[in-house]
């Protein structure tokens, strides 16, 4: 592996959450791996999980580590090709790319989409203009359009939950619902994009994608799932639940309704198989997830937020193996 921008760029998907499972089990057997190497973590917008995560998986590795917040750090930067830069923008991704290749071993860069404007938020200028000038492998830690790190620990979080559950001895396809919820603000269709483009990949699930009318996500990402606009009939026999928000794409970065019944609640959750619930995090409490639901025991949150550190080791070991 020499890049992880999305699920395009594994091999084996089971291989790679088999591989972070035996990270779990013992986090220091490969602790000398990336020894006198050295990870660089790039912030365009904050952080808590993933960064964290992402620098404990390292350190376990024998990385070193090394943090910058370019808003408050560094200069501002310029990704557009032949910009006259005479505006706010201070150096060009042309330099500070090549030279933070230097510095490190690998890079992970994390992006924001404005939503202002979905063809540049979906041509994901930022993240491949380091792929094209950093010269060493790149890591990403949330683009405009995805999260990869946040669907691969989603796959972990599924896998490990079926191992302990019955129905996964009977050979049958689990049923994963990916429901959209209120929010206060218009957010972003990273994590549901990358949530369906891995569950798609991955093929070892019935999967679903409710939300209301004018909601849909960008087609390539969710071409293979079955989608409805009934949220009852989506929640029916779910195994698990995956609840998010994210703004429209069609009319892009919109917030068309704020409709409190699509909130998960235990009622809704008793509709389906015993469902585990699953969300990205930070949750707003009582408007995307009620509290009896992820303070009951169907959450999986803090569990599915643990798991952001096996899966970030689990790809930084396949590029440094590689």
């Amino acid at each position: 592996m020499n890049k992880f921008v999305s699920v395009k760029d594994v091999r084996n998907i089971n291989a790679l959450v088999e591989s972070a499972l035996a990270y779990k089990k013992d986090p220091y057997k490969d602790n000398t791996l990336g020894l006198r190497k050295r990870i660089g973590m790039l912030f365009l917008n904050p952080s808590m999980r993933t960064r964290l995560s992402t620098q404990v998986a390292a350190q376990q590795l024998g990385m070193d580590a090394v943090v910058f917040n370019v808003g408050s750090e560094g200069w501002a930067l310029e990704f557009e090709e032949e910009a006259i830069m005479s505006g706010n923008t201070v150096e060009h991704v042309k330099e500070a790319a090549p030279v933070m290749g230097k510095y490190f071993d690998i890079l992970c860069i994390r992006t924001f989409p404005s939503l202002k404007n979905r063809d540049d938020d979906y041509s994901e200028l930022y993240i491949n203009q380091f792929i094209k000038y950093a010269g060493i492998p790149i890591v990403s830690l949330e683009s405009a359009t995805l999260h990869p790190l946040q669907s691969l620990t989603d796959i972990i979080t599924i896998t490990e939950a079926l191992g302990s559950r019955q129905s996964a001895t009977a050979h049958q396809k689990p049923r994963i619902v990916l429901t959209w919820a209120p929010h206060v603000k218009p957010l972003p269709q990273c994590v549901a994009n990358s949530f369906a483009q891995w569950v798609n990949a991955w093929g070892g699930a019935d999967f679903v994608i409710t939300h209301p009318e004018d909601y849909e996500l960008d087609p390539s990402f969710t071409q293979g799932a079955t989608i409805t606009h009934n949220q009852d009939e989506a929640l029916k026999n779910a195994d698990f639940v995956y609840v998010k928000n994210w703004s429209t794409f069609n009319d892009y970065g919109k917030i068309y309704v704020n409709d409190p019944e699509w909130m998960l609640t235990n009622k809704k959750l008793a509709l389906t198989n015993q469902a585990k619930v699953m969300h990205c995090l930070p949750v707003r409490r009582n408007v995307e997830l009620s509290d009896e639901v992820l303070d009951g025991p169907h959450s999986l949150v803090t569990t599915q937020a643990g798991n952001r550190v096996w899966a970030a080791q689990a790809v930084l070991a396949e590029i440094l193996k590689g």
